[in-house]
């Protein structure tokens, strides 16, 4: 188990930070960040601490005439109850991702599959928004390009709220869709496929770009199918030279676009960071879950039988329809669990 010694640094620093708040000194909105993280550490700390005082009392209780006949009786509940409560603390105590409470850049992009992929590209980005509306997430676009039918080229935006990208983090790869498409007149099922990255919104302090680095052009922006064109050049891309990363924006103001195209630009570069860090811890074996690989086949989401099978943990749900519009949470919470259970197995926990 977690040693007292952390258990009790946990718990100081935890008092400390309260004492702090309370006082109204220094970084109130830092202090109030990490505050909130640590306080369910400090109640799952509690929960078990209680429950094995809880046990030692029993435990005393046999000796007592009087009282065994009710110890015997809450010992073997009490005694149930701690590998769920140690699990639960382990959980608590695991490291987070640093990236975990950021906004997210989700970007979705047509595959294989011609104008059927782009359609499901647009039914993925519906089934996202659906899901961020039911959290109380906000949604901005960035880039948004369609095609003539109310498919998508390319969609790039921005969502902020809770916890956004350590839910959608583990969506990253390539969705297979299997259906018969709009555009099918012969009633065959098509297998088609959509890309989708969700990558963590990056501050200044994490990447810093260069001048020299990057190329900003402007051009004239265009609504979708190439209506609505701007006269003005106010659309933004910026290419960063040393990897050749390109970033449109397309909004009204040109200034609001070069800020929108350089927060975009470093999130990608931050997730190239990540991801170096990732690819060295886990040079031995790569992880089930979460590795992060934008060419893997992750999902295939079967119209016909009204299934979704999540091929990196062998889940399978057969309610399509309600995934599709935003009920997401069931997979979230198996890809998470699934990426506990290996950090966990990583820690001989």
């Amino acid at each position: 188990m977690v040693p007292a010694e952390r258990l009790h640094q946990i718990r100081e620093r935890f008092e400390y930070l309260e004492a702090r708040m309370a006082s109204g000194t220094g970084d109130i909105a830092a202090l109030g960040r990490e505050y909130a993280e640590l306080r369910p550490v400090v109640e799952q700390i509690a929960n078990w601490e209680r429950l094995r005082a809880d046990l030692s009392e029993a435990e005393a209780m046999l000796s007592d005439p009087e009282m065994k006949a009710l110890a015997e009786e809450e010992l073997p509940q009490l005694r149930a109850l701690l590998p769920e409560v140690e699990h639960a603390l382990q959980l608590a105590l695991l490291p987070r991702d640093a990236a975990d409470a950021r906004p997210a850049i989700l970007e979705i992009r047509p595959g294989t599959g011609g104008e059927e992929a782009a359609l499901f590209a647009a039914d993925l980005a519906r089934m996202y928004q659906r899901y961020g509306d039911s959290r109380g997430w906000r949604w901005e676009v960035i880039e948004e390009q369609a095609t003539e039918i109310g498919g998508l080229k390319e969609l790039v935006v921005r969502i902020e709220g809770e916890n956004v990208f350590a839910r959608l983090k583990y969506e990253s790869g390539v969705h297979r869709v299997q259906r018969v498409p709009e555009t099918e007149s012969g009633g065959r099922i098509h297998t088609s496929a959509a890309t989708v990255a969700v990558l963590p919104e990056a501050e200044a302090v994490d990447i810093e770009i260069a001048a020299g680095d990057i190329r900003i052009d402007t051009m004239r922006a265009s609504g979708a199918g190439g209506q609505h064109v701007n006269t003005t050049d106010s659309a933004v891309r910026i290419t960063h030279l040393p990897t050749g990363i390109v970033v449109t924006s397309s909004e009204k103001s040109q200034h609001r676009n070069r800020e929108i195209a350089m927060n975009v630009l470093r999130a990608r570069l931050y997730d190239l960071e990540r991801q170096k860090a990732a690819d060295a811890r886990a040079s031995d074996r790569k992880a089930q879950v979460g590795s992060g690989d934008r060419s893997e086949r992750i999902r295939t989401y079967n119209f016909p039988q009204g299934r979704m099978t999540d091929h990196r943990i062998g889940l399978t749900l057969y309610r399509l329809e309600q995934i599709m519009g935003g009920d997401l949470d069931e997979i979230v919470d198996a890809l998470t669990a699934d990426a506990q259970a290996a950090q966990l197995a990583e820690m001989g926990a």
